[in-house]
């Protein structure tokens, strides 16, 4: 992802600046900048680290970051794209355009989004008809504020450079059951190494992230609406629907039924 815009973005006299991008291995690295961000996810799955906390930003969704806000933007998902709206901030705006937070693009935010996808770079009155399009999707946000989703997935994501090229091997056969000592054999390492890195890098086990990436690759697969639950359980590795389930509700405070019903039913 090419960020070498954000210091344009960043002029005082830009109200409302566009950059939309493809998702294919996205990484920004951390940054910051003047205006708040929405990002607005048109398939796959994105990753947002904001403050140290790791967020899931699924398909169908979008996400608020204030201005002035350490983020970083990752994805491994190839398909699909990611709407980078910057809005000038104003310290007198409703409450909601301080908070970070995920919520549900309902139909008529979502073709907001989708109408401005040529769109690119600075955004300004001599345009007035692009002008004050962003503009009212700037002043609908706050009436999204019951469409927050009802789960907010946060854990450490790997920085040592081995843990991040495992995590993606993972990923690509997250169908599969690897054990820890396969993956260690396949890296050229030894398990007690590797075990360790786990623990003093992220401060979880293998087992735990490898559930983390399963239930995230499962997020994607809910809202594509393509699979049955049963499907989605076998393509992110668990051999039955209950233990899928079970380890939903543990991961997300919901189980994955509910979830889906949730998404689709406001479809």
């Amino acid at each position: 992802m090419d960020i070498k815009y954000f210091e344009d973005l960043d002029q005082e006299n830009i109200d409302f600046f566009i950059h939309h991008v493809e998702l294919h291995d996205i990484e920004t690295g951390m940054h910051s900048h003047s205006k708040a961000q929405l990002l607005y996810a048109e398939g796959g799955i994105v990753h947002v680290f904001v403050n140290e906390k790791h967020w899931y930003l699924p398909a169908r969704c979008f996400m608020w970051i204030p201005a002035n806000t350490t983020h970083s933007i990752l994805t491994y998902s190839k398909t699909g794209e990611l709407y980078n709206l910057y809005f000038h901030a104003d310290e007198s705006e409703n409450e909601f355009y301080s908070k970070t937070n995920i919520y549900y693009a309902d139909d008529l935010i979502r073709e907001m989004f989708l109408h401005t996808k040529k769109w690119d770079g600075e955004i300004d009155k001599g345009n007035p008809a692009k002008y004050d399009f962003i503009k009212a999707i700037k002043s609908i946000l706050p009436e999204m504020e019951s469409n927050n989703l009802p789960i907010s997935i946060q854990h450490p994501f790997p920085k040592d450079p081995k843990l991040i090229e495992i995590a993606k091997f993972l990923m690509q056969n997250i169908e599969k059951s690897y054990t820890i000592e396969e993956v260690s054999k396949h890296f050229g390492i030894s398990s007690r190494t590797l075990s360790r890195k786990f623990k003093e890098n992220m401060g979880m086990n293998y087992i735990r992230f490898l559930r983390s990436l399963r239930i995230t690759k499962s997020l994607e697969l809910i809202i594509e609406n393509k699979y049955n639950m049963y499907e989605i359980a076998m393509l992110v590795g668990y051999n039955s629907l209950s233990s899928f389930s079970t380890i939903f509700l543990k991961v997300c405070g919901i189980r994955p039924t509910d979830y889906a019903k949730m998404l689709h039913h406001k479809q």
